[in-house]
């Protein structure tokens, strides 16, 4: 496995970018999987991909995020410049305008009611986007923006896994009801992964949105997760009321949402950090389900 850290990306930034070779190197605290992010002064960042899995990535925002950004109000991602592979890093990367604002937590947000409006707002923004020529959901972005069908078979075999210590009827059911629609409007822009950590704040509301690695074109409903991972019953319903979608889109929607969460929690021990909230999402979609029904 290849090792990223500070020297490394020095040595990349010395070799193609001189011009910022005084600048400070520091590695981002919440860096992600996909990349490796690192502060480049204090105007910009490094971002390199941590699997070829994921070199894919750095291209389709180079490409794509500037001919989006002029039709959204929120500030996102901004490449500014691509390196080559060299000093034994063997992919692609890229250096990016650093975006001001703190990832969104509970403590940082004045309203959890007007963030639902404003998330809203920007994912309405994005699919209003002519999306002719954009890359069609596939393996390049992990299917979303696809077919749920596509992690039919992970999803029920994480359901019988785990049939001991949860619902299997119930959340057989909720899986079910998410597979038997499909999007059938024109494809729309996805972000692909709109979660907490990609969502940045400043002053108690939305500021920016972050990290375009799995953009694509297709079903929105990947984008619609936070409904039952980060909001409660009252912001939720406030955004499902903002974005103004069906009830079969929504069931897929809480589909992604419990997949996600049901190959998370079966994979890790179940007193870890992250397995605990994986648990809370499984238990939060099931009562929206039995409420919503």
């Amino acid at each position: 496995m290849i090792e990223i850290n500070r020297e490394l990306v020095s040595r990349l930034i010395n070799k193609q970018f001189p011009e910022w070779s005084i600048l400070p190197i520091e590695p981002v605290v919440k860096s992600g999987n996909d990349n490796r992010t690192f502060h480049l002064g204090n105007e910009m960042s490094v971002r390199l991909p941590s699997r070829e899995c994921y070199v894919p990535q750095v291209e389709k925002e180079l490409f794509w995020l500037p001919k989006l950004r002029p039709y959204l109000s929120l500030p996102i991602s901004e490449p500014i410049a691509k390196g080559e592979p060299a000093e034994g890093y063997p992919w692609v990367w890229s250096v990016n305008k650093w975006l001001e604002g703190e990832t969104v937590s509970y403590h940082n947000i004045s309203s959890l009611n007007q963030f639902a409006i404003d998330l809203a707002g920007f994912l309405k923004e994005l699919q209003a986007i002519n999306s002719s020529n954009g890359p069609i959901a596939g393996k390049h972005n992990f299917f979303r923006g696809g077919s749920l069908s596509v992690y039919n078979e992970e999803t029920r075999t994480a359901i019988e896994s785990l049939q001991s210590i949860l619902e299997p009827e119930v959340l057989t059911e909720i899986w079910n009801a998410a597979l038997q629609s499909e999007w059938q409007k024109k494809p729309v822009w996805v972000h692909g992964d709109i979660a907490s950590g990609n969502l940045l704040v400043n002053e108690g509301k939305l500021c920016g949105v972050i990290d375009f690695g799995i953009l694509g074109i297709g079903d929105p409903v990947c984008d619609l997760t936070m409904a039952w991972t980060f909001f409660d019953e009252e912001s939720r319903k406030t955004f499902m009321d903002s974005m103004g979608l069906d009830k079969n889109t929504w069931n897929r929607a809480r589909g992604w949402a419990l997949w996600k969460a049901l190959i998370t929690f079966d994979a890790l021990e179940k007193d870890s950090i992250i397995a605990v909230d994986a648990k809370r999402i499984i238990d939060t979609i099931e009562k929206d389900y039995q409420q919503t029904k």
